[in-house]
């Protein structure tokens, strides 16, 4: 068991399943991203930058896909709590995993293009 394993483990089941769904979706979408705690939350970093956190609450999930992963999705996350590079996930409500899919996408393309364009790690 890992940290991120560990992690997952410290919160009721169902809130561990939907913690689950989002790493299993950064995983599939970023198997070659490296996934560790920071800032005592799941990270996930590619091409040695930071790609995606996830954290769980007592009432919501938040998703920190950094500000561009926000802004690019701004009109798509206009219900959901947000800040400048956070959204908030309700425990009440459905997990939108398309939604979250394509904002994974999203910054991976993003990164494995900056990536890309200088060459080396950034």
């Amino acid at each position: 068991m890992n940290e991120v394993d560990e992690y997952i483990m410290g919160f009721p089941a169902e809130v561990q399943e939907r913690l689950t769904t989002i790493r299993n979706i950064i995983r599939e979408l970023a198997p070659q991203a490296t996934e560790r705690i920071c800032m005592r939350m799941p990270t996930y970093d590619l091409n040695g930058k930071w790609l995606v956190h996830f954290a769980g609450f007592k009432k919501h999930i938040s998703l920190y896909p950094q500000p561009e992963g926000i802004e690019a999705f701004k009109e798509k996350l206009a219900c959901y709590k947000t800040s400048k590079g956070t959204v908030q996930f309700p425990l009440d409500k459905p997990l939108p995993t398309e939604l979250i899919r394509e904002i994974i996408r999203f910054r991976v393309d993003e990164q494995t293009k900056k990536y890309s364009e200088h060459g080396k790690k950034l």
